[in-house]
């Protein structure tokens, strides 16, 4: 009996011994705050249950206080929600492991704007940044069992407005709806570190958030811990990969024989170790290593966005107390901004090779930005990859996207422009505000550097432009001198020292470019430096035909309204008597004031036909806003290499509003997306016509010649065959060409113009054909002839193939079934005479019911 006894205290003190020792158990602990959270009212008492991650307008719709803001008139009805103050709590409880931590601290990832942090009655954290982080410690505050977190928001709008009464002059803003918001002339989202767009904006609701909208983190460990690591890519090349990884250690005291060990995660390589001591606070070690033969990161289109995965582990005598997992893809991306017999050139390289960028501008996908889910952003990435996208541009009056936006991209090869969050407005950009922005840029700097997406960092969206442009300047000058002087050293002390210093220090591979647009300095953006804006089309109410005449060396921003579809539009505006585009309820979901409706009409009625009815007009309208953008694409990339990239205004909606998007609020394609998908395609075969003369230019981003053959043909609409050329030709490398040029007149043959369509089609020598189609007169002047379309539906998984046939050419066929949950692989196409179209449909409607439902629709039915 003795004898067991003693054999079984050895195995105790064999399992504490093993316990103690385990390096495990000393890794650091980190678990989310995202239960028993409450709100209320700061003046009231009534406490209501709240989701965290969230935000107040969220929480009052789950609660039944107010109603969804995007339905109908709804959003009137809340803008009393931001003039409130709002405070959450939550009580939490620490296990004896956490709570015997040598440290303990709370981790706010986001904090939405102006807030108090109180925990167990005693203040913790004051902040005043929606974009920061905040790292708190609560090792002496903690206790082991319920303890009271209280998170107390104060609304921007009254903490702000005392800013905006107190200064001698104004500053020019975005466009802040501060009279939908009921404050009148007060608009004060320039003094606020937060999202502009909240404010309203030319496409969006005036919805002025607050709220824990990103994760709160409870941090407990001993020693040594992990804050950072920045894998800096020194020198990159197809043979060899120059690499240092710089890892941030905090300390808690000095500490010897500690091992820093950097390795693949997938076949664990070790890189390099670095023995050292630390000392207590922050130390930053540097690892260097070589990768021989790297799989380089490409964009999509270009090669495979092959990806790397470096763990760094700290041993502490020989025991692991922290790893952490950094993915980076390994490339060299560099902008090439020099002056040229030309200008001034703007264009990306990517590993020694010049990109063609092509793709558009991202907005927020929501205004309660907690919203939007892993699948949504999957779906929008995805919707960029398959319309051949290479680079979405992240707009200053948003956010810094979240960290599963840039693993996407990263994963997709998509180039990411990154604005600062700062867009149309001058910022009082002085002491504790610069201050603030220092910190808000160090914190997203170093938590996103790692992407290999990241291709540029940009100071704001058109705030240069808007002084020096839109004559803010002259205005404030005239006014007051002294006004513009302030305003203008605070824009560049902001824009041409601070932020260019915080990415030349901690991303220093990176390219800061002080704003969109930005050409020379002192002036607005022009045609031949840098990148431009450019809005004559729309704004400038210029025809679309000038799209083809506009040159830029980069145009990051261009764009042309639209409505949603007819089924979209009845989800927000269900009512009979809202289908109208002056309807007050089609009126208040288009922001860009009140012309604007009225300028998408008066522009379709210069290009097409009167539509019949509104669901015509919505159907029509779309075609519209594509046919648009088509032209400025073609023409862009048809100015090749002289033009660098093309990236329309805009990718996504953040509710459900006309506005420019190719893709609607609830993710639905427009024409526009659609039209997107061939125009961006690795080669592209564009006809245009000019003083008599047809030119047809193939334009290639691919990086080797090929061959293939051009098939040219001008087509009756009713499908008689006019004139047919057959040309073999060769496909340009990452450049424009000009393959075939010929008088219109003889390509005729005295047929009327009205009454032909051009088509265009190439094939290479892998087999791979791209269309178009050209018509030489506007729209509104073709002799559409009534298209009578002939269906068949096949059932196939996950839907139906429904293959279709017209006895005349049918001109942007569309095809729509009820609801909203479907998805037409194809649509808006153009189906010439004897030609069969195949489109899959992805659907759960039984066959029966989607034959009743599938409406079938060219452009002449909508006249």
């Amino acid at each position: 009996m003795k004898l067991l006894r003693n054999y079984s205290l050895k195995l105790t003190l064999l399992a504490l011994i093993i316990l103690f020792c385990d390096p495990v158990s000393a890794i650091p602990i980190k678990k989310e705050l995202n239960s028993g959270w409450k709100f209320r009212q700061w003046r009231l008492n009534n406490w209501y249950p709240a989701t965290v991650p969230g935000v107040i307008h969220t929480d009052l719709i789950a609660n039944g206080i107010i109603e969804d803001p995007f339905y109908r008139l709804n959003e009137r009805s809340v803008q009393w929600v931001d003039k409130e103050d709002w405070m959450y709590e939550t009580h939490f409880d620490l296990d004896d492991d956490t709570f015997s931590r040598e440290n303990i601290r709370l981790h706010f990832m986001g904090l939405d704007t102006y807030v108090h942090v109180y925990l167990n009655g005693e203040s913790i954290l004051e902040g005043d940044n929606m974009f920061r982080e905040w790292k708190v410690d609560i090792k002496d505050k903690v206790k082991r069992k319920d303890n009271k977190l209280e998170v107390l928001f104060r609304s921007p709008i009254k903490e702000d407005i005392p800013k905006w009464d107190a200064l001698p002059f104004q500053y020019p803003t975005g466009p802040d709806q501060s009279q939908q918001g009921g404050i009148f002339n007060k608009t004060v989202s320039t003094f606020a570190r937060k999202a502009g767009y909240h404010y309203g904006w030319d496409w969006g609701p005036r919805l002025v958030t607050s709220g824990i909208w990103r994760p709160v983190y409870l941090e407990a460990w001993n020693d040594v811990k992990i804050e950072d690591v920045f894998i800096e890519q020194k020198e990159v090349s197809s043979k060899t990969a120059r690499i240092t990884a710089h890892a941030e250690l905090l300390s808690d005291k000095d500490l010897a024989d500690v091992k820093v060990i950097i390795k693949d995660k997938n076949n664990n390589t070790v890189y390099g170790t670095k023995d050292l001591e630390l000392k207590k606070g922050i130390n930053t070690v540097s690892v260097d290593f070589t990768i021989d033969n790297p799989r380089l990161w490409w964009s999509n289109g270009l090669g495979e966005p092959n990806l790397y995965e470096f763990t760094t582990i700290i041993d502490l005598k020989s025991a692991t107390v922290d790893t952490k997992n950094i993915r980076t893809g390994i490339r060299s991306i560099k902008v090439v901004n020099e002056t040229d017999k030309d200008g001034a050139s703007f264009y990306f390289v990517l590993n020694g090779v010049p990109v063609f960028a092509k793709g558009a501008n991202y907005i927020p996908s929501d205004n309660f930005l907690p919203r939007v889910t892993r699948e949504k952003y999957r779906k929008t990435i995805q919707d960029a990859v398959d319309v051949n996208m290479n680079m979405l541009r992240v707009w200053g009056g948003g956010t810094y996207e979240e960290d599963y936006f840039y693993d996407l991209c990263d994963e997709n090869g998509i180039m990411v422009w990154q604005d600062f969050m700062f867009a149309c407005s001058m910022y009082p950009s002085e002491g504790a505000y610069l201050e603030n922005v220092k910190y808000e840029a160090i914190d997203n700097i170093k938590r996103l550097r790692n992407h290999p997406s990241i291709s540029v960092w940009c100071g704001n969206n058109e705030a240069y432009d808007g002084w020096f442009g839109w004559g803010r300047r002259e205005d404030y000058t005239k006014q007051n001198p002294e006004y513009a002087r302030i305003m203008w050293k605070q824009y560049a002390d902001l824009f041409h020292k601070l932020l260019p210093d915080m990415v030349a220090q901690y991303a220093p591979e990176s390219f800061y470019w002080p704003s969109s647009p930005y050409g020379l300095p002192g002036q607005g953006c022009d045609d031949k430096h840098g990148d431009r804006h450019y809005w004559g089309v729309w704004h400038g109410k210029h025809p679309i035909a000038q799209y083809n005449t506009e040159k830029s060396r980069f145009f990051s921003e261009y764009g042309f309204q639209s409505f949603p579809e007819f089924e979209s539009v009845k989800i927000y505006a269900p009512k009979k008597e809202d289908w109208a585009i002056t309807s007050e309820v089609m009126m208040e979901h288009q922001r860009a004031g009140t012309y604007a409706n009225n300028l998408i009409e008066e522009y379709l009625l210069n290009e097409y036909q009167k539509p019949k009815d509104f669901e015509s007009f919505l159907y029509m309208n779309q075609v519209l806003q594509g046919d648009a953008i088509k032209i400025a694409m073609e023409a862009h990339r048809r100015n090749m290499p002289y033009c660098m990239g093309t990236l329309f205004w805009q990718h996504n909606d953040c509710w459900p509003v006309a506005s420019w998007s190719s893709r609607d609020y609830y993710g639905r394609w427009k024409a526009q997306h659609y039209f997107a998908r061939e125009a961006y395609k690795d080669v592209l075969v564009s006809p245009i016509a000019k003083d008599n003369k047809l030119d047809i230019y193939i334009v290639s981003d691919r990086l080797t010649e090929s061959k293939g053959t051009l098939n040219l043909k001008i087509i009756k609409l009713d499908g008689h065959i006019i004139d047919s050329r057959k040309l073999n030709i060769t496909i340009p490398k990452n450049t424009s060409k000009n393959v075939f040029t010929a008088s219109v007149n003889d390509l005729l043959k005295g047929t009327a113009k009205n009454d032909v369509v051009i088509h265009a089609e190439l094939t290479d020598n892998k087999g791979n054909i791209y269309k178009n189609n050209y018509f030489l007169l506007q729209q509104k002047n073709i002799n559409f002839p009534q298209a009578n379309i002939s269906k068949t539906v096949k059932p196939v998984n996950e839907g139906y193939e429904v293959s279709l046939s017209s006895d005349n050419f049918a001109r942007a066929v569309f095809m729509s079934v009820e609801g909203i949950d479907n998805f037409f692989e194809n649509n808006y196409f153009d189906i010439l005479p004897g030609q069969v179209t195949v489109v899959k449909v992805k659907t759960s409607l039984s066959r029966p019911e989607f034959e009743k439902q599938l409406k079938v629709v060219s452009l002449r039915d909508g006249f």
